[in-house]
């Protein structure tokens, strides 16, 4: 992993957005997007640039089960506001979070990635280690699946709603196998609450107790995060 430790996420966003830059300029054509307060810097970033993504494609990590794509939590509605209504794609593709038929969504979403094979990939970590919403203890061959969210993902994304009990309590998400299929991989992290889980991550064994532990089998992974994210590395 090549890792880069910023001041604040101000400055992740800006090193974040010279990661899509140079993707972008080197012939990508296909994006993998997160949701989440993590990446909006640098979707800020690139709001402001000349880039233009007209031609390219985008595909996104997850989406609640349950909400519609014009729900104001939806994860489709959320890349409307950060990053689409600023720069649309040609296509943009998430997944459908009012398909009640999990092993038709999940197999429409798996063809879609093979279809778009995503040449950069950006993720947020979640405290516990999660990556899209692949949870402690998740089987890293998976691909798309429908997921039951922990209670501790629950109570991070309660902030989101109105009350607790608003939060829907499953998601369709990219398997770790399908995340570790893009070309090259960026992760952002920031604030000390996510300092363990960055230290097991970049440190620790690989295992199902940490998913993001798996990107140490990836070739080309760049993490960025904040001073406090990194306060626990060994350095």
């Amino acid at each position: 992993m090549k890792l880069i430790v910023v001041k604040d996420r101000q400055e992740g966003g800006q090193k974040g957005y010279n990661v899509f830059q140079s993707a972008y300029d080197n012939g990508a054509k296909v994006f993998g997007l997160a949701t989440g307060s993590t990446p909006i810097t640098t979707y800020e970033a690139i709001s402001a640039s000349d880039m233009d993504f007209t031609q390219m494609t985008s595909v996104n990590l997850d989406e609640y089960v349950g909400l519609a794509a014009d729900h104001p939590q939806s994860y489709h509605y959320f890349m409307q506001e950060h990053l689409f209504n600023q720069k649309p794609f040609a296509h943009s593709y998430v997944p459908d979070g009012t398909n009640p038929d999990a092993v038709a969504e999940t197999a429409r979403y798996d063809q879609i990635i093979a279809d778009n094979p995503i040449d950069l990939q950006i993720l947020g970590l979640g405290q516990n280690g999660h990556i899209g919403f692949n949870e402690p203890g998740t089987d890293p061959e998976l691909t798309t699946h429908k997921v039951a969210l922990t209670e501790s993902t629950i109570k991070a994304n309660a902030r989101f709603f109105d009350n607790e009990s608003e939060v829907p309590r499953y998601a369709y998400s990219m398997g770790i196998a399908s995340i570790l299929k893009s070309q090259h991989i960026l992760l952002e992290a920031y604030g000390e609450e996510k300092a363990a889980a960055v230290k097991a991550m970049v440190e620790g064994p690989i295992t199902t107790d940490v998913p993001a532990s798996f990107l140490q089998n990836h070739a080309d992974v760049t993490v960025i995060v904040d001073e406090a994210a990194a306060s626990k590395l060994s350095r």
